[in-house]
């Protein structure tokens, strides 16, 4: 180990080095305060408090509006994809209904005695005359009244 003796040059080079330092940092603070300007110009300290103000508002509707899309479009998605399963169900019925017709249409036979005929073969009868009075059974006379329906 050497040891050097120090000139008072350095020393004093260091010394003012260091209060250089100290003292140009309280000028940037001094220089940046908000209480500095504020008494200095209160025109300009008002605009920038407003100016601030409004850019956290913008901030905070911003970040709404954001958590609002992601949330809808997540439920769009969650809806869509129901969609797609329904239809998909659907379409899966409508096939085996498809093939279940084919099937019993395929297994069904006409009867024998069923032969083809056209409009000018057909007898067409008279409706008989049925006397209201005749039938005294009201549930008799319901089943008269009421139309047959065809087909299934």
């Amino acid at each position: 180990m050497v040891a050097v003796v120090q000139s008072h040059n350095e020393s004093l080079e260091r010394a003012t080095l260091s209060t250089r330092s100290v003292g140009t940092l309280n000028l940037i603070q001094a220089s940046l305060s908000s209480k500095k300007v504020a008494r200095q110009s209160p025109l300009l300290a008002g605009i920038h408090r407003t100016v601030d103000g409004t850019l956290v508002g913008v901030l905070i509707a911003v970040a709404f509006v954001a958590s609002f899309t992601l949330h809808w479009q997540h439920r769009w998605t969650v809806a869509f994809t129901r969609l797609e399963k329904t239809r998909a169900l659907a379409h899966r019925l409508t096939e085996s209904t498809a093939m279940l017709e084919r099937y019993l249409l395929q297994k069904n036979s006409s009867p024998r005695s069923m032969v083809p005929t056209k409009a000018s073969h057909l007898l067409y009868l008279k409706r008989p005359n049925v006397e209201k009075n005749s039938i005294e059974i009201p549930i008799l006379r319901e089943l008269v009244d009421q139309p047959i329906n065809q087909g299934y």
